[in-house]
C-alpha cells in the first residue's frame, strides 16, 4: 500500500507528513508533473513582463530617461508610434504566451489530479476489502461510501488545482519581487513588507478552515450512514412507521452538517476579503510614496505605473495561493481521513513464507480444533477451550441455543476472525498458515440469507471464476437448480437486480447451492442453509445434498432438529462451550440439552 502506516502525528507536522503520504502517487505521474513545472518557468517570465511593458509605454509617451533602459535601448532609435507598435506586439506575445501555457499546464495538471485520484480509490478499495470483518462490524457502510467517494475526490483536488497552482503562484511572486527589486527597492520592499501580516493572518484563517472542513465531513459521513440505512432497511422503516422519526433524525444531522459547511465557508470568505483590502491598500500606498518620490525626482511616472501593477499582480497570485490553499486544506483533511482507513492493520493476513501446495488439490478433509477461544470484544468469550475433530467425509451438526456460538465456529473455520486463544488445523495445517485463497478453496459456505451481485445468474454462480458454460449447467443440474433457472425470462442470462430482489428467497438459495457445488470443495457448512424454503424446493435441496454430500466432510447448522437426525455426530454448544457430542439416538438416550431440545421442538410442532 502506498500509504505508509504512521503512528499518532503532532498536529504542527500533520500537514507535511501527510504531503508525503501523497508522494508515491505523485511519482508514478512524475513526467506529467515535470511537464507541469517546466511550463511555470516561461508563463511567470511572461507574466511579470506585462507591467514593465505597460510602464515603458507611459514612460515613452512622456519621454522619460527610463523609458530607453535596458533592456529596452532599441526604442531610442525607433519613432513614438513605432515604439508603441512593438511595446504593443510585445504585450500580446506575452499574453498570448502565458494563456498558451496555462492552458497547457491546466490540462496536465487536471490530467495528473484525475489520474492521482483513481490511484488512491483503486488502492482504498483494494484495502478495504482485505479488512478483516471484525472491522466492517464497528464501521458505519455509510461513512466507508464517504470515504470512498467525496473524501477522495477533494484528495484529488490537492494536485488537481491546489499543489501545483500554490507552486506556480509562489514562483510568480518571487520572480515578481526579483524585478521589483532591480527596478525599485524602496516601493519593493514597502509591497513585501505588506506580505507579512497578510500571510499570517491568512496561515490563521486556513488553520480554522481546517478544523472547520473536518468537522464538515465527519457530519457528512454521518448523513451518509443514516442514509444508507435507511434505504437498506426500508421495508422495516415504513412497516413501523418510522418515516417521520428518521426524517427528524436525518434533518437534525442534516442541520448539524449545514452548521459546520457555514464556518468554512466563513473562513474561507475571510480570506479573500482581507486579500481585496490588502491589495486596495499596497496600490494606495504605492502611490502615495510613488507620489512623494516623483515629486523628488526620484522617479518617473513609467515606473510608478509598473509598481501600481506590480501591487496588483503580486496581490493576485497571493489571491489565488489563498484560494488553491482552501482546496488543499480540504484535500488534507480528505487525506488524513482516507489515511485512518489505509491504515487500518489488515489482521488477517496470509503466510509470509508460501505453502507447499499439491497440484493436484486432494485433501482429506479433516477439521481440528485445538483449545480454541475466541471473543468479538476482548474478555467476552463466546468460544470457550473448544478441543474436537471432525474427521475426514464426517457429516457433523452444531447445535445449540441462540447465542451458543454455533455461527462463530464457521466463522473461524473461513478465517473472518481469528482465534483469541488455540488453534484450528485443515488437514493437519494450521489455517493461519494456508494461503485463504487456498482456504476457500477447499470449503464452500451456504448461508441462509445468501448475497446476490447484480449481473446475470451464471456470473453469480462462477463469481468471476473461469468456469465453462457446461461447468455451470452441470453444477445447476446437480443442485436441481436447472428447471427452476430455464423458466426465468432468459435462463442463465437472466439480469439479477441489487440483491436478487427480482428472484424469490428460494430462488435465491437455490443458486447459493450451485455457486457450491460448481467449485467441488472437500467441505461443506450449511448455516441454516434450508431455512427459507418452502417444502417443495427444499424436498429438491434434500435430494440435490444427498449427492452433494457424498464423500465431502460436512458441518450442518439447523434449528430444526429433525432435519439432522441422520448426522454421524451432533456437537451441542452452550454458551460457547461444547457439553455434548454423539448421535442422535445417543444423545436422546442421554437426557441432556440435546434431548430437553428436541423434545421442546416436538411440543412446538
Amino acid at each position: 500500500m502506498s500509504f505508509a502506516p504512521r503512528p499518532a502525528r503532532p498536529r504542527k507536522e500533520t500537514d507535511w507528513r501527510l504531503f508525503l503520504s501523497l508522494a508515491p502517487y505523485a511519482r508514478r505521474n512524475s513526467r506529467l508533473l515535470i511537464w507541469s513545472l517546466v511550463f511555470l518557468v516561461p508563463s511567470a517570465i511572461a507574466s511579470t513582463l506585462q507591467p514593465v511593458v505597460i510602464g515603458k509605454a507611459v514612460s515613452l509617451l512622456r519621454q522619460e530617461p527610463s523609458a530607453f533602459d535596458f533592456p529596452f535601448g532599441f526604442l531610442r532609435d525607433v519613432s513614438l508610434s513605432q515604439g508603441l507598435t512593438t511595446l504593443t506586439q510585445l504585450l500580446v506575445l506575452t499574453v498570448l504566451i502565458r494563456l498558451a501555457l496555462d492552458a497547457a499546464q491546466g490540462y496536465l495538471v487536471q490530467n495528473v489530479g484525475q489520474r492521482i485520484t483513481a490511484e488512491i480509490r483503486s488502492d482504498l478499495f483494494q484495502h478495504v476489502t482485505s479488512l478483516a470483518v471484525r472491522f466492517f462490524d464497528r464501521t458505519p457502510i455509510g461513512k466507508l461510501i464517504t470515504r470512498l467517494t467525496s473524501d477522495v475526490e477533494a484528495l484529488g483536488e490537492v494536485f488537481s488545482t491546489g499543489a501545483i497552482g500554490v507552486i506556480s503562484d509562489l514562483f510568480t511572486m518571487l520572480v515578481i519581487t526579483v524585478v521589483m527589486f532591480l527596478t525599485q527597492w524602496q516601493l519593493a520592499l514597502l509591497l513585501v513588507l505588506m506580505l507579512l501580516p497578510v500571510t499570517a493572518l491568512i496561515i490563521y484563517f486556513q488553520q480554522q478552515y481546517r478544523q472547520a472542513n473536518y468537522r464538515a465531513r465527519e457530519k457528512l459521513s454521518d448523513l451518509n450512514s443514516i442514509l444508507q440505512e435507511n434505504l437498506v432497511g426500508i421495508g422495516v422503516v415504513q412497516l413501523f412507521r418510522r418515516e417521520q422519526f428518521n426524517g427528524d433524525l436525518f434533518r437534525q444531522v442534516n442541520q448539524q452538517y449545514i452548521k459546520e459547511v457555514d464556518r468554512t465557508i466563513y473562513f474561507d470568505s475571510a480570506v479573500s476579503a482581507t486579500l481585496e483590502w490588502v491589495s486596495l491598500i499596497a496600490i494606495a500606498g504605492v502611490l502615495g510614496i510613488g507620489g512623494w518620490l516623483i515629486k523628488g525626482n526620484a522617479l518617473d511616472f513609467g515606473t510608478l505605473s509598473t509598481f501600481v501593477l506590480f501591487a496588483q499582480r503580486l496581490f493576485d497570485p497571493l489571491r489565488q495561493f489563498a484560494e488553491k490553499f482552501t482546496a488543499i486544506q480540504a484535500g488534507f483533511t480528505a487525506v488524513e481521513r482516507v489515511s485512518e482507513i489505509l491504515n487500518e492493520p489488515i489482521e488477517i493476513r496470509d503466510p509470509e513464507k508460501e505453502m507447499h501446495v499439491p497440484s493436484d488439490g486432494k485433501t482429506a478433509g479433516e477439521i481440528r480444533f485445538e483449545n480454541v477461544w475466541f471473543a468479538y470484544k476482548s474478555d467476552e468469550y463466546v468460544l470457550q477451550n473448544l478441543d474436537f475433530v471432525i474427521r475426514p467425509g464426517e457429516k457433523v451438526a452444531l447445535v445449540g441455543p441462540t447465542g451458543a456460538g454455533k455461527s462463530s465456529i464457521i466463522r473461524l473455520l473461513s478465517r473472518l476472525y481469528e482465534p483469541t486463544k488455540g488453534r484450528i488445523l485443515l488437514d493437519g495445517i494450521d489455517i493461519r498458515e494456508l494461503p485463504q485463497a487456498e482456504l476457500r478453496r477447499r470449503m464452500a459456505i451456504i448461508l441462509q440469507d445468501g448475497f446476490l451481485f447484480v449481473g446475470d445468474v451464471k456470473s453469480n454462480i462462477t463469481l468471476g471464476e473461469s468456469y465453462s458454460f457446461a461447468e455451470v449447467q452441470a453444477a445447476a443440474e446437480q443442485t436441481n437448480v436447472a428447471r427452476l433457472i430455464e423458466q426465468l425470462p432468459q435462463g442463465y442470462n437472466t439480469m439479477l437486480r441489487e440483491r436478487g430482489t427480482n428472484l424469490s428467497g428460494g430462488q435465491k438459495q437455490l443458486l447459493a447451492f450451485a455457486r457450491a457445488a460448481i467449485r467441488d470443495p472437500k467441505i461443506l457448512v450449511l448455516d441454516e442453509a434450508t431455512a427459507s424454503l418452502d417444502v417443495g424446493t427444499e424436498a429438491l435441496i434434500q435430494e440435490a445434498l444427498g449427492r452433494l454430500l457424498e464423500d465431502r466432510t460436512a458441518i450442518v447448522i439447523a434449528h430444526r432438529l429433525s432435519t439432522i437426525r441422520d448426522v454421524d455426530r451432533i456437537l451441542v454448544l452452550k454458551r460457547g462451550q461444547l457439553v455434548e457430542s454423539g448421535s442422535h439416538e445417543q444423545l436422546l438416550a442421554q437426557g441432556g440439552l440435546y434431548a430437553s431440545l428436541y423434545r421442546l421442538q416436538l411440543l412446538e410442532d
